[in-house]
């Protein structure tokens, strides 16, 4: 049988720029399949991946569920004769793939550099204070007033109190921003399904139902996305877990947190106005609230200490895919942090400067999630529901 080879020369490139420039010292020898503790033996990666990549075959890797399927254990690295780091090509791979995917194209390729860097944070930083002055509540209130409504009045007052004014224009930027970033994930993730099915060449006996779907293979995924099963069977990498489940609590915490408010700020508070009100520290959710944005900021400052250990001690590449995230989480937990502590303190000037930072943060986190590193999220348990569905008795396997 042969197979012709037409090699994407530009996407070679992108994987030796993006970290994975040791792709040419692999010849094949296997070791990194044989060490890897989440390889199979009926779909071992990833030597295949590193051919692959090697002979420039995007189509085939960006619709490759084991590249997504990869936690970057660093096991493959340590154990590899040759010096070369497969991880860090599949985590290279992984990147163009949010690229290739994404939706729309534009905003994916702005996402994709480093050299954008001054747009990605100039766009949300304009808009959200370009709303602060059209808003009218772009002052600094006395310490009084401060005292009693904090950060409430960020966006101004009106005297409508079904429904503040605060509440109504940070609706009004961030539930649009949640359902685009939703929807271009969407996007992404089922033109990436296709392109596994398609080139997995497996064939339904018949599809799933959604609620098959969801009870079979998807909320399993999240399950065990949520347990960290895969991250404990890691070897050199397997502290990353350490920061990867704070990390992941502390935003099902803020989840939490930011749901409560909205149903008791913009429903609840309609009939009970006195609800509109700073949250009381005491309240179990305000409680949750910090202890979720300490867990943040604990959680990426592990991730940023053993990024820093990986580039030092096995020559990792720095890469604008892996560091733009963590300073991105990081930015989120200070500033939000930052500006409930100086509330408390009482120095409004700062905690508003806090919070405006805070906004633009949060604001660029979601935004560009669907672009991001933050991307795997959703696309590694998408493709670990494809593993599921495609070793599943809706898929006809042939003997």
């Amino acid at each position: 049988m042969t197979m012709k080879v037409e090699p994407d020369l530009n996407f070679i490139k992108y994987v030796k720029s993006a970290g994975g420039d040791t792709l040419k010292k692999c010849y094949q020898c296997a070791t990194c399949s044989v060490v890897c503790p989440l390889s199979s033996d009926t779909k071992p990666f990833p030597r295949k991946e590193m051919i692959w990549a090697q002979w420039g075959l995007k189509d085939k890797l960006v619709g490759d569920p084991d590249v997504m399927l990869c936690h970057q254990c660093g096991d493959c690295t340590t154990y590899c004769p040759r010096g070369a780091k497969p991880g860090d090509v599949l985590g290279a791979i992984r990147a163009y793939a949010y690229t290739h995917f994404g939706f729309p194209q534009g905003i994916a390729k702005l996402a994709s550099s480093g050299k954008n860097l001054p747009l990605l944070i100039g766009i949300p930083a304009a808009l959200i204070l370009l709303v602060w002055i059209i808003s009218g509540g772009m002052h600094i209130p006395d310490a009084e007033t401060f005292k009693s409504v904090g950060l409430t009045h960020f966006f101004g007052h009106w005297d409508f109190h079904y429904l503040t004014k605060n509440v109504f224009v940070i609706d009004i930027i961030f539930l649009p921003v949640a359902a685009f970033a939703l929807f271009a994930a969407y996007r992404g993730v089922s033109a990436m399904w296709k392109q596994m099915d398609a080139n997995t060449g497996v064939e339904s006996n018949f599809r799933p139902s959604a609620k098959q779907f969801v009870l079979e293979f998807l909320w399993p995924s999240i399950v065990e996305t949520v347990q960290h099963k895969r991250f404990n069977e890691c070897g050199t990498n397997k502290n990353r877990v350490n920061g990867h489940l704070p990390l992941l609590l502390s935003f099902i915490g803020l989840f939490i947190v930011t749901n409560y408010a909205f149903v008791v700020k913009d429903i609840i508070g309609v009939a009970y106005p006195s609800l509109h009100g700073p949250i009381s520290q005491m309240n179990p959710i305000k409680l949750l609230a910090n202890v979720s944005a300490i867990a943040m900021i604990i959680g990426v400052g592990i991730l940023w200490s053993n990024r820093n250990k990986m580039e030092k001690e096995q020559n990792v590449s720095a890469t604008f895919y892996d560091w733009f995230l963590i300073i991105e989480i990081m930015a989120v937990g200070v500033t939000g942090l930052g500006a409930e502590l100086m509330r408390l303190a009482g120095v409004a000037t700062i905690s508003y400067l806090f919070y405006y930072l805070h906004l633009v943060s949060v604001f660029m986190l979601f935004f560009y999630m669907p672009y991001t590193k933050f991307a795997h999220m959703v696309y590694r348990t998408v493709a670990m529901a494809f593993e599921k569905y495609r070793d599943s008795n809706f898929v006809r396997h042939d003997t």
